[in-house]
Parts: C-alpha cells; sequence; structure tokens
C-alpha cells in the first residue's frame, strides 16, 4: 500500500519552519511513512540541513507559488497547477501520494480538493470534521464544521455515516454513538431537515452506529457521544465557541493562580492536575480536520498549530489511510442506499 504524504510545506501562519519540524517530528514516531514536500525547492532543501532522519525519507516537489491565507478560493483555484496546496492534491489524485496534509487556506484547499479528487459515488457534498476533547473515554467527531452552511435531510444523513466511519476508524469503535445538533431533544424540535434526517438514521439499524436522537449544545463534550452532526453554519460557531471557551478557562486559571502568594503556592500544589487540563485542553493535540466524502484523503492542519499540532494532523492522515477510511464511507453509504431501495 502506497503510504507516502504529500505535505503542503508552506502553509500556515509560520510557514516551512514549523510544517518541517513538525514533519520531522512525525517521521520519528512513525518509521513506516514516507513524505513528499511541496514547495520552494531551494527553501525546502536548505530547511532539511537540520533534519538528515527526515531527508533521508522524503523527496522534494518544486511548486513555484503559494497560495495566501487572504486569497479568495476561485482565484487560488486558477493557480492551482503551480501552488504548494494544488500540486501536493493532484499527487493524491494522480497516485503519488495516499493523502495530503497542509495548514494553508481553508477555503482554496477545499475548493482544489473537490475539483481535483471529486465526491465518492452518492456523496452530494463532501464534509469537513475534526475531533474535540470530551470528559468521555475518546474525543467526539464533529461534522460539518464550515464546508456547507446550508443542508438538507440527505446531506446531514451522509454526514452522519460518514462521520461514523471516521469514527470507527480514529478510535476503534465497533458501533460510534451519533447524534444531530439540535435546539432540544424532543422529537418535535428543529427544523423539516432535522426532523426528516433524524427519522432516516433511526431507521437505518442496519447500519454500524448507534443514533442516539438529538444532543443539544450544551452536551457536545459530555463523553456520551462519539458523532455529533449539524450543518457547516452552526458546526462552525459551536467549534470556535468550544475554541474560545477552553483559552478562557486556561487564561482565566492563569490569572487566579497568579493573583496571590497563597495562590501560586496553590498552583505549585495542584501543577499536575493542572497540567493535565492543559494538555486535554490544548488544540495542538486534536489537530487535524478531515475533508471527507472524497476519492482521498485531505486533511487540514490549524494555521496557527505548532510543530506538535503539525505532527499529530500527519499522524492522523497516516492512520485514515492504513485504515483505507475511504472504503469504509463508500462501504457504508452502499449499504444504506441499498436498504433504503
Amino acid at each position: 500500500m502506497n503510504s507516502r504524504i504529500a505535505i503542503d510545506a508552506m502553509g500556515g501562519d509560520d510557514g516551512l519552519a514549523v510544517m518541517l519540524a513538525g514533519t520531522a517530528q512525525a517521521c520519528s514516531r512513525y518509521p513506516d511513512s514516507s513524505f513528499l514536500l511541496v514547495g520552494d525547492e531551494a527553501a525546502i532543501r536548505a530547511g532539511l540541513a537540520r533534519y538528515p532522519d527526515l531527508a533521508a525519507r522524503a523527496e522534494i516537489v518544486h511548486a513555484p507559488d503559494v497560495v495566501t491565507s487572504s486569497e479568495k478560493p476561485s482565484t487560488a483555484l486558477r493557480r492551482a497547477k503551480t501552488t504548494s496546496i494544488g500540486i501536493a492534491i493532484d499527487l493524491v489524485k494522480q497516485g503519488q501520494a495516499a493523502a495530503a496534509v497542509s495548514s494553508g487556506n481553508t477555503g482554496a484547499l477545499m475548493a482544489m480538493a473537490k475539483l481535483a479528487l471529486r465526491t465518492l459515488p452518492g456523496i452530494d457534498r463532501p464534509a469537513l470534521a475534526a475531533t474535540m476533547p470530551s470528559l468521555g473515554e475518546n474525543d467526539v467527531v464533529m461534522l460539518d464544521l464550515g464546508a456547507n452552511t446550508e443542508c438538507d435531510a440527505a446531506n446531514l444523513v451522509q454526514f452522519a455515516v460518514m462521520g461514523a466511519a471516521y469514527a470507527r476508524t480514529t478510535f476503534d469503535l465497533a458501533s460510534p454513538r451519533v447524534a444531530l445538533l439540535n435546539i432540544g431533544t424532543e422529537d418535535l424540535k428543529g427544523t423539516d431537515n432535522i426532523r426528516d434526517a433524524a427519522a432516516q438514521l433511526k431507521a437505518a439499524t442496519h447500519l454500524p452506529m448507534t443514533f442516539a436522537g438529538f444532543v443539544e449544545g450544551n452536551r457536545l463534550s459530555r463523553g456520551d457521544l462519539d458523532v455529533i452532526v449539524c450543518d457547516g453554519f452552526s458546526g462552525n460557531i459551536a467549534l470556535k465557541t468550544a475554541e474560545g471557551t477552553a483559552r478562557f478557562v486556561a487564561d482565566l486559571l492563569k490569572r487566579a493562580f497568579s493573583s496571590s502568594f497563597r495562590s501560586k503556592v496553590g498552583f505549585l500544589i495542584s501543577r499536575p492536575a493542572t497540567k493535565l487540563l492543559r494538555d486535554h485542553l490544548d488544540p495542538n493535540n486534536h489537530n487535524g480536520a478531515v475533508f471527507l466524502g472524497l476519492n482521498g484523503i485531505v486533511v487540514k492542519s490549524h494555521g496557527s498549530a505548532n510543530e506538535n499540532g503539525v505532527a499529530h494532523a500527519i499522524a492522523l492522515a497516516a492512520k485514515l489511510v492504513r485504515d483505507d477510511l475511504t472504503r469504509r464511507i463508500s462501504d457504508d453509504l452502499g449499504n444504506f442506499e441499498a436498504k433504503a431501495a
């Protein structure tokens, strides 16, 4: 099996330095992986001098152009063949790489991936999925997180099927617990699309998932669910709210522990617990959003991710390739449509 991963080496807030450091970290953790580093050849070659182990397992693919963070997807699409994002995705399309990872412009990445790779049979729209920390034994998968601002019932059902396959792959679950994000848990709450999607999922008892009905926003991270499904508008707001709340809690604790001498002593005593909290809420430890529903694996790393976050996103891509996520989604969707017919 092809295990090479194409890395957009020029993307992200800190660009090449962090991408190379993160890829080098992933290289040391996962000795079976190899990499195609896409970007300015001279700059990448100079940077690789610091990472001889990575240099031995990586090839450089020159890309003369870079997509800026503020560039419109329509503009970036016209330069796909010369940019590091576009070339990384094309390597997946051509079969030279099994997955692509980028910290660059999300809209451009989505547009190029959808145009080049196309969607799987039975998938109307790809969805952006990521994991969020929870109180359970594993994180919770949430989708869509911004790729589709408006969704009908069929879209939501497809997202549920894809999200369940993703949770089975990522968390090794036999039957992930799936719920639809709604304004209440009662059957009559929500829009017609949400209620229609719920009825279809409730009837899909033959699929390897457990439909748990509706969930409200205050229970996203309680740990009693594995997959939460919503439209991209609601999902993006929920994700940004959760990230903001995590930062608020961390900053509030920092302020509280530095407010007095007694508080500082208390911090020293509780240091192991606060470190556990900080690590659990650190977005770098949950980094890597996946465009589900495409004919190939494309992982979006957060633009502000540090080298640990980049390594986490690369590790996620390698796992999804190894566990053949694309085939699992195709099989599950085919089973759902066959039963529905």
